[in-house]
C-alpha cells in the first residue's frame, strides 16, 4: 500500500482525535499542530510497514509521546526552568474556578504530561506505560505521583495517599456544601 492514501485516510478518519491527543501532549494548544505534523512526517518518512488506519494512529500517538519528551530533554536546564515559571498561571479562586484541563497539563514535565495522558487519556496501567516508554514501573509511579501532588495544588484540592493514589477530588469543599 502506498503511504499517500494511509496518510490521507488517517487524517480523514483519526486527524481530530489525534490532534486532541497532540493537544493534551503540548504545553501549548498552538505547538499542537506542529507537533501532529511532526508526528506524521516521522511516522511517513522512513519505509515502514503501516498498512491500517488503526497501526498509523498507534504510531502517530507514539511518536507525540516520544517527540515532546525529546524537545524537552534537548532544552537546557535553564530553558525549561523560564518555560515552567513563565507557563503557570495563578490559582483561580473558588468563586471563578474553571475546570482547564490543558492549563493544568502546561504546569507538569513533559515525562509527567505524557504519563498522565496515557493513563488517564489511554487507559493504560502502569506496567504498559513503563513498558512504551522503556522505564520501570516504580518510575512511572513516581511521575504519575508528582503529577497527581501538581494536578492538586494546581486545583487547590488535598491528596491523599491510600489504595487509590492516582484518584484526586477537584472540587472544594465550598462548591460541595453549596456555597
Amino acid at each position: 500500500m502506498s503511504w499517500q492514501p494511509l496518510v490521507e485516510d488517517l487524517i480523514a478518519q483519526r486527524g481530530a482525535r489525534l490532534l486532541a491527543y497532540a493537544e493534551m501532549l503540548s504545553a501549548r494548544k498552538s505547538d499542537a499542530e506542529d507537533l501532529f505534523q511532526d508526528a506524521l512526517v516521522k511516522c511517513f518518512s522512513r519505509r515502514r510497514s503501516i498498512e491500517t488506519v488503526g497501526d498509523a494512529e498507534g504510531y502517530a500517538r507514539r511518536a507525540m509521546q516520544t517527540i515532546v519528551i525529546d524537545r524537552a530533554r534537548a532544552r537546557g536546564v535553564r530553558q525549561r526552568a523560564a518555560d515552567k515559571a513563565f507557563a503557570r498561571e495563578p490559582a483561580a479562586s473558588d468563586v471563578d474556578a474553571e475546570f482547564d484541563l490543558h492549563r493544568a497539563l502546561r504546569a507538569l514535565s513533559p515525562r509527567e504530561r505524557v504519563c498522565v495522558v496515557m493513563k488517564y487519556f489511554d487507559d493504560m496501567t502502569i506496567a504498559q506505560i513503563a513498558g512504551d516508554l522503556g522505564l520501570a514501573d516504580g518510575t512511572v509511579k513516581r511521575y504519575l505521583s508528582d503529577a497527581t501532588k501538581a494536578l492538586a495544588i494546581h486545583y487547590g484540592a488535598a491528596v491523599e495517599f491510600g489504595d487509590r493514589p492516582e484518584r484526586i477530588d477537584v472540587v472544594s469543599a465550598k462548591r460541595r456544601n453549596g456555597r
